[in-house]
């Protein structure tokens, strides 16, 4: 029984592959590794190479100096032929020119010899560990959601949005009520339109209605419509939303800005099927699937004495968090990209370019409007942009104004960040800000921050930064 839970223990390690033709240090690393991963090893690149044809390897740690084909030829090889594999490229004897050239070649990772900090070693394998099961589990949802299923015009290529893509398309042909929940900006109407786009209610209307925007007294006639006489200006009579949306879906948007009065006749609509117009005296029958929203918290509303919890609970049979812009960063440029596609068109303006100095600052705003306020700032960057590529003066003042006083040592609001996230954040936004004051040049930019040229090469790849684009011509 033991043998079997330790083979099964085994099988389930990453598999990492250490090439280095010095014994000392593969033996070095076999010892710090081996309790928490899969380790094997390799003298040379011909016998990694061998050893790869013939096992699966998550990752291979290799030395760029070493006798016959070096550490150069084996990523090339193995970017070629087995791109699934990392590589992390180690070595204290190669040029700079040669791990510049490693990391433009596709290496994930580079570290100096002697690797003194072996804690950080591990923490650099967990990382690229993770960043492949996020790639895969992405490629997995995509393969799913590629095989009849409309997107509509949800943007984003994070694991949170595939996996809520994912889940919608699971449940969107189940009739069932559904609640999305998420801050005010991040798109709940578009998700609610992607459920009904793939439901069997799709060849039926969508009917949206914002509970928040309709005075207390004019919101049950416009839900369940009115009979003629039933007030001063009810002059005729006038069906409501919910017999507008027969056979299909219809939309409550922040459903927790109606009273707990109404919410108890809504609470009889979703229960009972049926409907009675304001001054009517006959129920009438309705065939509609709910989707409902709120950006408030539900617990507290509810506290509060804002929310019935019967409602809540028939409301929230399936429910759908939609996370903030700040919780899935890697978004923001696609997302730019799609509205300043957008607005080019609408404004009739040829295609524009975005300078990394743009990205660095939309990569580091709190979007506390999240993918609503984005977009209006491309609009407005867009509009007033009257050159070829967009800079930094054509956003708006108040996006820049964050920016400048986040570069005087203000501090933004990590407390929802994972430390992985908030640490690329912040190494990203020193990064661009240091070779903005050195006007990119790296040399200096390497005397400055202590950071070998190689490394900072590293990070140029990592955050997908151009060092020409610092430089200032005249």
């Amino acid at each position: 029984m033991t043998t079997n839970t330790q083979n099964n223990n085994e099988s389930k390690k990453a598999r990492i592959l250490i090439v280095d033709d010095e014994q000392d240090t593969r033996d070095i690393f076999k010892r710090q590794l081996e309790e928490d991963y899969y380790i094997d090893t390799a003298e040379s690149a011909f016998v990694a190479v061998e050893k790869i044809k013939n096992n699966d390897y998550h990752i291979a740690l290799t030395d760029l100096v070493m006798p016959g084909e070096d550490g150069l030829e084996l990523l090339k090889t193995i970017k070629k032929n087995w791109p699934q594999i990392a590589v992390m490229v180690i070595s204290g004897k190669a040029s700079i020119e040669m791990a510049v050239e490693a990391m433009k070649l596709g290496a994930d990772e580079f570290i100096e010899k002697p690797v003194e900090d072996l804690d950080l070693l591990k923490l650099m394998i967990e990382k690229i560990l993770k960043i492949k099961w996020q790639t895969e589990e992405i490629k997995r949802l995509r393969s799913i959601l590629d095989h009849e299923f409309d997107r509509a015009h949800i943007v984003g290529n994070s694991l949170a949005i595939q996996q809520r893509l994912e889940k919608i398309k699971r449940i969107a042909p189940l009739d069932t009520t559904i609640l999305i929940t998420g801050e005010t900006g991040v798109g709940k109407e578009l998700f609610a339109e992607l459920i009904y786009k793939n439901s069997n209610r799709k060849n039926k209307k969508f009917v949206a209605v914002n509970c928040g925007s309709l005075p207390e007294n004019l919101l049950e006639s416009a839900l369940f419509g009115h009979k003629k006489g039933s007030f001063t200006s009810a002059i005729r009579d006038k069906i409501g939303y919910f017999q507008e949306a027969d056979g299909g879906t219809l939309f409550l948007d922040e459903i927790t800005e109606t009273s707990p009065e109404f919410q108890v006749k809504l609470l009889r609509a979703l229960e009972k099927g049926v409907i009675r117009q304001v001054g009517g005296e006959n129920d009438i029958s309705v065939d509609v699937r709910i989707i409902a929203s709120t950006n408030k918290d539900l617990e507290e509303e509810i506290i509060n004495g804002k929310l019935r919890d019967d409602l809540y609970y028939r409301l929230n049979v399936i429910n759908i968090h939609i996370p903030p812009l700040r919780e899935r960063m890697e978004d923001i440029k696609l997302l730019t990209k799609t509205f300043v596609t957008e607005f080019c068109k609408k404004y009739n303006k040829p295609d524009l370019k975005i300078s990394d100095a743009v990205f660095s600052i939309l990569s580091s705003n709190e979007w506390k409007g999240n993918i609503r306020e984005l977009r209006n700032a491309i609009e407005h960057a867009v509009a007033l942009a009257n050159h070829d590529t967009i800079l930094s003066e054509d956003l708006p003042s108040s996006i820049n104004i964050t920016h400048k006083q986040n570069d005087r040592g203000y501090t933004r609001n990590y407390d929802n960040l994972q430390f992985s996230t908030a640490k690329d954040i912040f190494e990203k936004t020193y990064i661009e800000s240091l070779m903005n004051k050195c006007q990119g040049d790296v040399t200096k930019a390497s005397k400055i921050s202590d950071i070998k040229r190689q490394n900072l090469y590293e990070k140029f790849k990592k955050y997908d930064l151009d060092p020409n684009s610092f430089r200032i011509t005249k």
